[in-house]
């Protein structure tokens, strides 16, 4: 929905595309160039217009606080056909370098993970063609980053390469068929019905907030949508309040728009829908503390490195 320059829907593990060595005119990305032509691309995922690809022998921790990773350095690829290519070309506006998108082979990117605020960012980004010739590159100053959730085009790459360190499974709940956590469901005047899901891979814990991504259908009696909202909330589920941090919207009249908010947190009442959302809630932050604490730097190590029962079920 919102990346640009990359498909913005949930991307399937469809064919694999075969991809050779890096390139000898590799750029320097702070790894010696003969062990980065040496190194192999395991492929993550794929569909119509993109392969996705990362180095495992270049996964890196840059940094840590209380042994818990907080920046991995890591490379990704992208191969194109020909419908990516011409698709990243106009969004990227570099058609004056690549004027036919054919050129255009795979990328190159230097990337830095962020796994406590599930940020993707990109330090480079190199295009190539089917020679292994640079045909664009960009340095980014300041880096360009992403906030990883289901609608991410870095998704697939987030989480390979954070279970690439912790092992903490992020595969295994993006592709969870209980990853939505239905949280309720309300219908209103003319059989007008609104559904608001959670989505279990986006959790976290945050002192007495629980951060996570919520999406709100809204359809009218025939089915039809009315409203999509996907939003970033902070729920303090202690007392019962929550407010929304970011989110954007869609109506049928305007598409996405970015949603405005007033940062504040707001009661949730024990009438409205939402309240039925704030129990569930609660019952997860007391069943998933491993899950929701699993990249948390304050806490013992054992913490970290025990799982609950519910967990390792």
């Amino acid at each position: 929905m919102k990346r640009i320059g990359r498909a913005a829907l949930l991307l399937t593990a469809a064919v694999g595309l075969v991809m050779g060595d890096l390139p000898a005119s590799l750029p320097d990305f702070g790894v010696p160039r003969a062990e980065a032509a040496q190194q192999e691309w395991t492929w993550i995922a794929s569909d119509q217009k993109y392969g996705k690809f990362y180095s495992p022998s270049n996964v890196q921790v840059k940094s840590q606080v209380n042994g818990v990773a907080t920046c991995i350095s890591a490379w990704i690829k992208t191969s194109y056909t020909p419908g990516g290519a011409q698709e990243v070309i106009e969004n990227y506006n570099i058609k004056a370098s690549i004027p036919d998108p054919r050129l255009l082979s795979y990328s190159l990117a230097r990337v830095d993970v962020y796994p406590q605020e599930r940020k993707v960012v990109y330090i480079q980004e190199n295009f190539y063609d089917e020679a292994g010739k640079v045909i664009w590159s960009k340095v980014y100053e300041p880096p360009k980053e992403y906030e990883v959730n289901s609608q991410s085009y870095e998704e697939d790459y987030y989480v390979a390469i954070v279970d690439h360190i912790f092992y903490h499974g992020e595969k295994a709940m993006k592709e969870a068929p209980d990853r939505w956590k239905q949280l309720w469901v309300s219908t209103g005047a003319g059989g007008v019905v609104t559904e608001s899901m959670a989505d279990m891979s986006t959790m976290r814990l945050a002192g007495n907030d629980l951060i996570y991504w919520e999406w709100q259908e809204t359809k009218n009696k025939d089915g039809e949508f009315l409203e999509v909202k996907h939003m970033k909330k902070a729920l303090n589920y202690e007392q019962g309040t929550e407010k929304i941090v970011k989110g954007d919207i869609w109506t049928p009249a305007a598409g996405w728009q970015q949603m405005e908010t007033d940062g504040r947190y707001a009661s949730i009442t024990k009438e409205s829908p939402a309240y039925h959302g704030l129990e569930r809630l609660r019952a997860i932050v007391k069943g998933y503390q491993y899950w929701l604490n699993r990249y948390r730097t304050n806490l013992p190590q054992t913490a970290n490195a025990k799982k609950d029962e519910k967990t390792s079920k």
